[in-house]
């Protein structure tokens, strides 16, 4: 699995270990939990974001279930990392996410994940990280158990990929603020629209914070997760 950076087995409450990682050229925060059966989260962090990023919310998730937090593939402006090769693409329709949905997918496998199964997970995003999630469900739904967006949105050209309801039985669950200002409150209510156009079972969370997630909206996705 690559040897850890940051970080050592903790034999507490189930954890297994807990820390930086560099795995198959991938930098991961990892949390293995020692439960079998439950499927892992992958955690998708925002734009100038890194592979600590989400880890705010680690400590509020269930301790059975595994957790890993990749950094994303490229390079940031003014730091940091994104999902997206702006080099390449201009705006953030669904294709520019699809290298970064083919890597991921690819990457998680048993052989780089011992003992963990991969095959199915949840996926918690935040900002671009929730659009990048919000791409991977809709286009490899059989992968995805259920969907969390974090201030963030969907592709305003997913409807091109949409067929039929791929994400019929997925629960989802959307948080957003009214006075966000990256990403627009407009954006996440037309978000939810789509994920239940799509088939999913959303639960939606709105408060008065800018581009984050509210204290009151924080229980909400640690009820959902429960």
């Amino acid at each position: 699995m690559g040897k850890p950076v940051v970080g050592m087995a903790l034999g507490e409450e189930g954890i297994l270990e807990e820390g930086v990682q560099q795995i198959d050229g991938w930098t991961v925060r990892l949390r293995q939990a020692e439960a079998r059966g439950q499927p892992p989260i992958l955690m998708l962090h925002g734009w100038t974001g890194n592979e600590d990023s989400m880890w705010v919310f680690a400590s509020r998730f269930p301790r059975y279930r595994t957790l890993a937090a990749p950094r994303g593939l490229y390079p940031a402006q003014p730091a940091g990392y994104g999902w997206q090769d702006f080099s390449r693409s201009q705006g953030m329709p669904v294709r520019s996410f699809i290298p970064s949905v083919t890597k991921l997918l690819s990457w998680l496998n048993s052989s780089n994940f011992p003992g963990v199964d991969w095959s199915r997970f949840s996926v918690i995003g935040f900002s671009q990280g929730a659009a990048l999630g919000y791409c991977l469900a809709l286009l490899h739904p059989d992968r995805v158990v259920s969907l969390v967006g974090l201030a963030g949105f969907v592709p305003d050209d997913a409807g091109l990929y949409l067929q039929g309801q791929p994400l019929s039985g997925i629960q989802a669950f959307v948080a957003h603020g009214r006075k966000d200002e990256l990403v627009s409150v407009e954006k996440a209510r037309s978000s939810v629209e789509f994920l239940e156009k799509a088939g999913a079972q959303v639960s939606y969370c709105e408060d008065d914070v800018g581009h984050k997630l509210s204290v009151n909206c924080f229980k909400g996705l640690e009820a959902f997760l429960k």
